[in-house]
């Protein structure tokens, strides 16, 4: 097929939405099945189970699936990883990735059931990432009704931890994500109607410091006092916000000592970094450990640990795939605009990989981790369209 006949064959952004319209009840319908399943990060029965249903709906479509389960972390066990994959005549590989795990306890579905009010959708998980999970199905569901196939394989991949911080599927996604020629992250579109275009990386840093217990009475002098070195470590870590506008140092947990007739022999200090490039976080990770090896208090030893390093999801990342997606909302007739934010997606982990990605393009929801979590259901028909309308813009090029 030659690219004029591809581009005369790609449904129109317009006429998707006109079919994403027409599917609204079947999707509410589907969305209040989803929400009805507890699939706490906590509980892989839960997570399995909203797996089965999506497996189910993905293979209804054409798609082969497979599920992978994933190892314990720590011992704690994860649900598995739900993969889909839909061959087509095209030459790029797309991706498409959710997560089924909510934070709520068990229990949450049953004592907050769906329900629908105002034109809004209301529910556990409605729109972190059960309302995102289900639009990657019905867009795909979308172009698979117009014949659209000209993309080499469509890949929708959905996660069991990403609200824990995706330590058993992680390796499963980044390894999916290296293989696409473009990712689409569907967590939600801010309340605005935003995509994001950005999200900070973290870090936690632990900080052991180490020093001698004494009596302080009777020989305070034999001490080395962990406490003190923890006080004045902790005031030149926090002395780090504001140097590099876009670095945020939180020092969350201080602790030390057991006994006051005692000079304290150790101390913890536990935070997390977080910035908006990764060379600006390894920049105040660095900072932090030279601060640790030039202690204040003689005799006195810390060590810091990197616990964990999300690395940031940047704009250069975003942006050929946010320009696509500007272009597909001016055929729908809608202003699109990008967000920055500080919290961190999967989307984070797969830019690392190299692969071009764009996040919040699932329907429009808020209240995220809330009894009040929203999606609003007028805005579905049109997100919809809108994530098949740049699967085809993709596909085509």
């Amino acid at each position: 097929m030659t690219a004029a006949s591809r581009a005369a064959a790609a449904p129109s952004a317009v006429a998707l939405r006109d079919l994403a319209q027409s599917a609204l009840p079947v999707f509410r319908r589907e969305l209040a099945e989803l929400v009805s399943i507890d699939s706490g990060s906590d509980s892989p029965e839960g997570v399995d189970a909203a797996g089965d249903w999506c497996a189910a709906r993905l293979a209804s479509l054409g798609f082969d699936v497979e599920r992978i389960a994933t190892p314990p972390v720590d011992g704690r066990r994860f649900g598995g990883v739900v993969i889909g994959r839909l061959r087509g005549s095209g030459a790029r590989r797309i991706l498409l990735f959710a997560h089924l795990d909510t934070v709520f306890a068990e229990g949450t579905a049953a004592a907050r059931p769906y329900r629908e009010e105002g034109g809004r959708a209301y529910g556990p998980g409605v729109c972190d990432d059960k309302g995102g999970a289900l639009a990657g199905i019905h867009a795909a569901e979308l172009l698979i009704g117009t014949g659209f196939t000209d993309f080499a394989e469509l890949v929708i991949a959905l996660t069991p931890d990403e609200e824990v911080g995706s330590p058993a599927s992680g390796s499963v996604l980044t390894a999916l994500a290296a293989e696409a020629d473009a990712a689409l992250c569907l967590e939600c579109a801010r309340e605005n109607g935003d995509l994001v275009v950005a999200r900070k990386g973290v870090a936690d840093v632990r900080i052991d410091i180490r020093g001698r217990a004494a009596h302080s009475g009777v020989e305070p002098h034999r001490g080395r006092n962990a406490a003190v070195e923890a006080a004045h470590l902790l005031l030149d870590v926090q002395a780090l916000n504001g140097i590099r506008p876009d670095v945020a140092v939180n020092i969350g947990v201080v602790s030390a000592g057991e006994r006051t007739n005692v000079i304290p022999a150790a101390a913890l200090l536990s935070g997390e970094v977080r910035s908006t490039t990764l060379a600006d976080l390894e920049w105040a990770l660095d900072s932090i450990e030279e601060r640790a090896a030039a202690t204040v208090v003689d005799g006195v030893t810390v060590g810091v640990e990197r616990l964990a390093v999300c690395p940031p999801l940047e704009t250069a990342s975003t942006h050929a795939l946010f320009r696509k997606a500007i272009a597909a909302a001016d055929e729908l007739g809608i202003e699109l605009s990008g967000a920055a934010t500080g919290g961190v997606s999967d989307a984070n982990f797969v830019a690392a990989t190299g692969t071009p990605v764009l996040d919040g393009l699932g329907p429009i929801g808020g209240d995220d981790h809330a009894d009040s979590e929203w999606l609003d259901l007028e805005s579905v028909p049109e997100r919809l369209a809108l994530l098949a309308a740049l699967v085809v813009r993709i596909a085509s090029e």
